[in-house]
C-alpha cells in the first residue's frame, strides 16, 4: 500500500499526512515522519556530485555486515571528498525544517554524519530500524535527529528506494512489520527525502541490474555524540577551508552551557591559534547569565546588610 500523497508540483514537498488545507513541509514531517521534496537539486548539480563521488565509490570496498549490507558501498567525510556536497549540507530548505524540529532542544544542532550510499544489484532489503537507536536511552518525545536522503539516481520500488512506515514514530519499535503498510520513497534524482530519526524505515532490495545511489546528510542535537567523529574526519587544518556555517555544523562551536570547548573557549579559536594557554571564557545561556548576576547582586546586598 502507498500512503495517501498530497498533490504537488516540482520542487514542492509531498508526504503522507492527510490534511484538509495545504500542508507545510513541517506539517507533513511531524504528522507522517517524512516529507519528500521533488527535484530540489537541479540536474547539473546532481551530475557534478556524481562526478566527484564516483571515484570514491570505485575505490571503497563494499560493506561487511548484515546492517550495512554485503552488496552496498558506503563512505563518509563527504564534504571533504565532494566540495559540491557542501551545498546540500547547508541547503536553506532543509535548515528551516531543522530549526523547527531540532532547534528548540539544543543551543544549536550539528552534522551527525554524511554518507554516500550505493546499493548494488542483488542487495537484499535492510532490516527495519530507527536511526535514533544509536543513542540507547529513552527519548521522551524529543527528536534526536533528522535525516535527509538525497537521490543521486532515480529511486524506484525495484532498485532499493527507502521504505518508510508512516506515523511509526508514534508507536513502539518493531522489526516485524507488514510490508504492505510501508510507503516506497520513489523519487527522481535530485529529490530529497527528509525523515525523523524516530521513524521506522529501511533500504529496499535492489532487484535491477543497475546500482541505486544516494547521499545521506544527517543532523542531530548539538549536545549528542555524533555518528561520524567530525574532528577526525575534518581536523582544524581541513575544516579551516570550509565556510564558517559548515564549520559550525561540524562542531567547531561551543554549545552552551560550556560543552565542547577547547581550553575553555569556543573551538573556533583553533583556526587562529593552537595555544594550550588560554583564559577560560563563560559560554552559558543568557538566562543563566541573568541568574548569576542576580545571585551575586543578592549576595552583595546581603553583605552590605551584615553588621
Amino acid at each position: 500500500m502507498t500512503d495517501t500523497m498530497v498533490s504537488i508540483g516540482a520542487n514542492e514537498p509531498r508526504g503522507g499526512a492527510r490534511v484538509h488545507a495545504s500542508p507545510t513541509p513541517l506539517d507533513l514531517l511531524r504528522a507522517s515522519g517524512y516529507v519528500i521534496f521533488d527535484r530540489l537539486l537541479p540536474d547539473d548539480s546532481v551530475s557534478r556530485l556524481n562526478a566527484q563521488l564516483d571515484p570514491w565509490f570505485a575505490a571503497t570496498p563494499r560493506c561487511q555486515g548484515d546492517f550495512y549490507g554485503w552488496n552496498t558501498t558506503r563512505f563518509g567525510s563527504v564534504p571533504l571528498k565532494s566540495p559540491a556536497s557542501q551545498e546540500l549540507v547547508l541547503h536553506p530548505v532543509i535548515l528551516r525544517l531543522l530549526d523547527a524540529v531540532l532547534g528548540p532542544h539544543c543551543d544549536w544542532y550539528q552534522l551527525n554524519l554524511t554518507q554516500a550510499v550505493r546499493l548494488h544489484p542483488g542487495e537484499r532489503r535492510q532490516v527495519p530500524h530507527r536511526d535514533e537507536e544509536m543513542w540507547p536511552c529513552p527519548k521522551g518525545g524529543v527528536e534526536y535527529l533528522v535525516n535527509v536522503m538525497w537521490a543521486l539516481s532515480d529511486f524506484t520500488a525495484d532498485n532499493g528506494a527507502t521504505l518508510l512506515w508512516p506515523r511509526s514514530q508514534f508507536t513502539r519499535l518493531s522489526r516485524e512489520l507488514d510490508l504492505a503498510q510501508a510507503t516506497v520513497a520513489a523519487m527522481a534524482r535530485g529529490s530529497a527525502l527528509v525523515y525523523l530519526g524516530s521513524l521506522t524505515h529501511c533500504a529496499g532490495a535492489n532487484r535491477t541490474d543497475r546500482p541505486r545511489t544516494g547521499l545521506i546528510v544527517s543532523y542531530c542535537l548539538g549536545w549528542l555524540k555524533q555518528y561520524e567523529n567530525a574532528f577526525l574526519s575534518y581536523p582544524p587544518a581541513v575544516a579551516k577551508q570550509f565556510p564558517p556555517a559548515l564549520r559550525d555544523l561540524l562542531g567547531y562551536r561551543i554549545h552552551r552551557p560550556n560543552l565542547g570547548g577547547y581550553e575553555g573557549q569556543d573551538p573556533a579559536v583553533l583556526f587562529e591559534t593552537a595555544s594550550h594557554s588560554l583564559p577560560a571564557v563563560d559560554a552559558i545561556p543568557a538566562s543563566t547569565e541573568r541568574e548569576l548576576r542576580d545571585f551575586y547582586a543578592r549576595e552583595s546586598r546581603e553583605d552590605g546588610d551584615a553588621p
